[in-house]
């Protein structure tokens, strides 16, 4: 099988992929899920907190995904698709679990300063543990704000709460995410 991404952009074969399973090509299917599924299970494990349930979401998610790829009009935008699906079966999942998201009084929240990096001392392990230790609000507007790369606007909209409140609760995951981290070293 050809690789088809490196990094999960599109690329021609990517769109030969995706028409092969608009025709129903099971083998097409497969090839689908192989490429993307350990990126989107990242997602999963670090938006739902466990393997069980990291696994149970990505495999709905991907039913969804084999369900509607007819529905998908341009093959370039497959990945932003996939993980569009993705993240909005983790939010489902979280809101089945009861998370709620404290609202919060019009707060103004100051852009982050620059961080030397070069200066921070902890570990990857520390910083994993730390987020993986977080409330589960915390954790779910940490990752989609810093590793799936939402905008505060657009996360506000996905969990139905105040972009205010998108922002307290990311400072607040950052702030707690240093705390802990510095209690370890």
């Amino acid at each position: 099988m050809q690789r088809l991404t490196d990094n999960l952009n599109p690329t021609p074969a990517t769109d030969q992929l995706v028409a092969r399973c608009k025709k129903g090509d099971v083998r097409a299917f497969k090839e689908l899920y192989d490429t993307y599924s350990a990126a989107m299970y990242n997602i999963c494990l670090r938006m739902t907190g466990n393997i069980t349930d990291a696994e149970d979401t990505l495999q709905e998610a991907f039913m969804q995904v084999f369900g509607n790829i007819g529905k998908l009009e341009q093959a370039g935008s497959v990945t932003a698709w996939i993980k569009r699906i993705v993240v909005n079966h983790c939010l489902s999942h979280l809101r089945r679990k009861k998370v709620y998201f404290e609202e919060v009084d019009r707060v103004e929240v100051e852009e982050e300063p620059s961080v030397d990096e070069a200066g921070f001392t902890g570990t990857v392990n520390a910083v994993k543990e730390a987020i993986a230790a977080l409330p589960v609000g915390y954790k779910t507007v940490l990752n989609l704000y810093l590793f799936e790369e939402y905008s505060h606007k657009e996360i506000a909209g996905m969990l139905d709460i105040s972009e205010s409140t998108v922002k307290t609760q990311y400072m607040r995951a950052k702030e707690k995410v240093r705390q802990m981290v510095s209690q370890k070293l």
